[in-house]
Parts: C-alpha cells; structure tokens; sequence
C-alpha cells in the first residue's frame, strides 16, 4: 500500500491566513508630500499579501498568492493554495515597508488605453489623469490636444513620477511633423530616415491616417516606423477608404486600426459607400451619420458573409490589432441615454460637458438634427461589428483596448469600464476582454514588461475589491450591487488601489477630488440644449 504525503490541515491553513502582518510604514515624506495624501510610494519593498491573481493572459484566476514589489518591479510571486503549501510547507511570510492585506481582493494587470484625448485648456490635466488611474487605467496613448511638446513634457514627468498620471505614450502625427516640409514627408524614399529621427526624439505611436490617400506612402512610413521601433494607427477617415480601407491598410504594416472605419467598406462589391450625391465629408452630421448607414450596406448578402469570413480572415493572418473604442460611439445609437448618464451630474466636467453640447463648430458635436433612422442605423452598425470583432479575435486576431473618450458623452475613466462591456457584448468571454485590455494592448504598444502579472514585469497592478471576471462593472469607481455571503445586498467598492510603477493610489481620495474639481465647474452652469426641457421650472 502506498502512503500518500499528507496535505497540511484546514486548520493550518486557515492560521497561515491569519498571522499576524508587518504592519505598514508611511511612506517616505517627499511621496506624501508630492502626491498631496492621494498615493504614496515608490517603495523599496511593497507586499501584497492573500490576492487571488488574474495573469492578464487570458487564464482565469489563481491563488491566493503574496506579491512582493520592489521599485517599480514586480520581484515575487508564492502562491498560497493548499497543494503548493503542501508540497513545499508554510514558510515565512514576506515583510516589507508597506504590506497590504489583500485577503478577499483580485489582483489583475493595469489598463492599458491605446487611444484617447485630454481635451484643451481650461479643462483640468488631474480631471483625466484621476479619472482614468481610478478606473484602473495605468498607461495611456493620448492625442496631443495640447501641443506635442507639452504632451511629450507630461509623459516624462510622468515616468519620474512627479506628477499622479497614467504612463503616457503621445500620438505622433506623420503629416504634421515639425521641422520637414511636405514634400519630404510625402516622399516614400524619406521615410526609414524620419521615422529614425523622430523614434531617437522620443516617439512610440505615430498617426499615420492623412497617408490614406496614397498607398505607396501609407506602407513605406508604417514599415519604416516598424523597423526604427515604434508603432503605427490609423483612423481610416471615409474621405479615403476608397484608396486605403481596412484590408488595405492591415496588408500595408499598419500596426493598429482605430475605431470601426474600413472595415465594412473591405467586404463590399465596389471600392466606395454608396454616398448620397450631396454628401460633403466635412460637414460632420452627413459623416458620422453615414459611417453607420455603410454597415447596412454590408449587412446584405454576399457582402455580409464576406466580412465575417475572408475579411476577418484575411485581417487576423496580417497580424494587425483591432482597436474597437466601441465607447465613444455609443450615443450614435441611443442619444438620450448618453446624454442621461448617472455620472455626469457629478463628475462630467463643466467644461467636457459643453464640448459635449450640439454644435457645428466642435468635432464630435454633431447632434443637432440626430434622428430615429440614425440610430436605427447605428444600432445595426453596432450588431454586426460585433460580429466581426467576435470572428477577428476567433481566427487570433489580436483585440486591443482604447476608449477615444473625452469626445462625444464619454467621460473618461467611467468610458474605461464601458468599452470592457462592449467588448463582452461583441462575445468575447470577460477574461479574452481583460485580456484585451491588458497584456494584448501591451503587445501592440510593443511593452514587453507591461500587461502580466509576473515577477521581473512592472508594478503596474488593480486591486479590486471583487473578481472583476465576474463581474466586470466591479471596476467602475462606485462599484456594483452584488450579495455577499449572508445573501444581503451590498455595493462592492471598485478598484481599491492602482499601482502604476510601485506608487500605491487612494481611489476613493482620487474620486472625492475629482467631485470636488467639477462641483467648482458646475457653480454657474445653466440650462443647455441637452437639459432644459428637463430643467425643473422654478417657483414663483
């Protein structure tokens, strides 16, 4: 008879649970002090003790494990599930100069959003950056609203740590590079030689969309920035799907498609939408109101059939990375509950909110004569580009995550959560969706230590207070109505910390601020086009 070795008992585990922890020290006064009580840290030995871990690669969860954090790196991992225990005994506890009990808390890899705007002056920088950081989002690939050289200055502060931001990747526009004339930008034979110039200036992603128009152009400057290290994105803009749409593009060494653009325009019969005669792409009512009749078009047979197979074929064998933003574009389909957000009373920015409003001067403010037949259109658009992302990401294509937001109702940080929910309507299971989010964002940002849970990977890391593949509204900031073991019903409390780089956030503190920035905004506001018929009237 064999003797099988003996698991530890119920018992000991339970009192492995609950030893007594080192208990934390403040950090060093220079965090407290330059992060002003809303995170702390870098530390030389944070400890993150009983997480269960969700990798980030798509596994489910494991654990419990303690996570050891030294710096801005992720140093050990030691699971603490009874067969690992078993095998290897108890052992000591690790011990550091803050330790966190993470008993009952998910662990899971910061967000990674590959696309999105700050928006201009006077709107807040910290309004984004404490919006987004608590909404888990740890890097960010921004438009730079603001000037290149500022966003540029804000990436490196953020990389010192000097500022409570997000790690920032700024977006590069190819046609508007400062320093090169035209001709020299629109010369194929001169790409490999700029796009060394601006990689070695600091550039990662570079917009190449106004290439459209060209082919021969659009390929050299995305192999060029390919090799020289970077990446590129392209919003395919209607004005040019003609000569470049998403196939094209994809085939061309394009590293990312934005957005829902190209795509349906690959599977039709003809090189071109079936524009009204009178279309005029610049008058934004006609544009964004026809990017969503051109799926209906190829919602009709053969063109239908054709997108869901050789065109999501033929786009996941390029090795391209889809970015859906699926967010920013949800109001195409239902105006009135984008409009009607819970959030916006108190967190949407007096000043994001204007930019919201109806108004022919202001990309993304289109809604001035938005229709029922609109959102029908938009509302089919939606349900059949889910059903390309859902085939895309069944052959291996790669689903990526962005949010586009703060354009069009899409309030940063909440966005955040919404577009993860998007995704899991397109049918991708909440952990592909993570994953989405997480390590296959980081692949396309070409970060090799960004998007795991791992030793030697950055200390990028959520945690949450629920298990988010659960549930993945457990990672907006207010939480979600869930039971807890005495069947009562609760409110879980969001992401409890973001780590980004070893720095230890206050979510909640972060959240208060930002209430406190756009109750400030909102102290004049009146009534707009969106509220005033439901303004109540005052009394006499």
């Amino acid at each position: 008879m064999v003797r099988m070795k003996k698991r530890p008992p119920v018992r000991l585990l339970m009192a492995l649970a609950l030893l007594p922890l080192a208990q934390p020290v403040p950090a060093l006064v220079q965090s407290a002090d330059r992060f002003q009580g809303l995170a702390a840290g870098p530390y030389d030995r944070l400890v993150i003790l009983n997480a269960m871990v969700i990798p980030g690669h798509g596994g489910p969860a494991a654990g419990p494990y303690d996570i050891v954090v030294e710096g801005n790196t992720i140093k050990e991992m030691t699971a603490l599930d009874p067969v690992t225990i078993g095998r290897r005994g108890a052992g000591a506890r690790p011990t550091g100069s803050r330790v966190i009990d993470a008993k009952g808390m998910f662990v899971m890899p910061g967000m990674i959003d590959l696309h999105m705007h700050i928006r201009e002056e006077p709107l807040p920088m910290e309004y984004n950056y404490y919006l987004k950081l608590a909404h888990g989002v740890t890097t960010q690939v921004p438009a730079p609203d603001r000037g290149l050289s500022h966003a540029m200055r804000q990436a490196e502060l953020s990389e010192r740590n000097q500022i409570l931001a997000p790690r920032l990747y700024p977006i590069w526009n190819w046609a508007n590079l400062e320093g090169y004339t035209r001709e020299q930008l629109e010369d194929p034979a001169q790409a490999p030689r700029i796009a060394k110039a601006i990689m070695a200036k600091g550039a990662r992603v570079v917009s190449v969309g106004n290439l459209a128009w060209n082919k021969e152009l659009f390929g050299a400057v995305c192999k060029a920035v390919t090799a020289a290290g970077g990446i590129t994105t392209v919003h395919l803009p209607p004005s040019t799907n003609a000569v470049v749409n998403a196939v094209t593009a994809a085939k061309l060494g394009v590293t990312m498609i934005e957005h829902h653009y190209g795509y349906a325009e690959s599977a039709l019969d003809r090189t071109t939408q079936d524009f009204p005669r009178e279309y005029n792409y610049d008058d934004e009512s006609e544009r964004f109101r026809h990017a969503g009749v051109v799926w209906t078009e190829a919602d009709r047979e053969p063109a239908r059939t054709r997108l869901l197979t050789e065109v999501a074929k033929e786009l996941a064998a390029t090795g391209v990375t889809m970015l859906p933003t699926r967010v920013v574009y949800e109001a195409n389909r239902d105006i009135l509950r984008a409009q009607g957000l819970p959030w916006h009373a108190k967190y949407t920015h007096q000043n994001l909110w204007e930019k919201f409003l109806p108004n022919p001067a202001l990309h993304g403010g289109y809604f001035w004569n938005w229709t029922s037949d609109d959102e029908a259109s938009w509302s089919k658009a939606y349900e059949l580009w889910g059903k390309l992302i859902f085939a895309f990401n069944k052959e291996g294509g790669r689903v990526a995550y962005g949010t586009d937001d703060s354009y069009i109702w899409a309030t940063p940080g909440f966005s955040n959560v919404r577009e993860l929910q998007l995704l899991r309507e397109a049918g991708l299971h909440n952990y592909e969706v993570l994953k989405a989010a997480t390590h296959n964002s980081a692949q396309t940002l070409r970060e090799p230590k960004l998007g795991l849970v791992r030793p030697g990977y950055r200390a990028d890391l959520l945690l949450v207070d629920r298990n988010p593949a659960y549930n993945l509204a457990f990672l907006y900031s207010f939480g979600a109505n869930t039971l807890d073991k005495e069947g009562n019903m609760v409110r879980s409390k969001g992401i409890v910390h973001t780590i980004k780089d070893g720095v230890v956030i206050e979510n909640a503190k972060l959240m208060e601020e930002v209430a406190r920035m756009v109750a400030e905004s909102k102290k004049d506001a009146k009534p707009d086009a969106a509220t005033i018929v439901f303004t109540p009237t005052p009394t006499p």
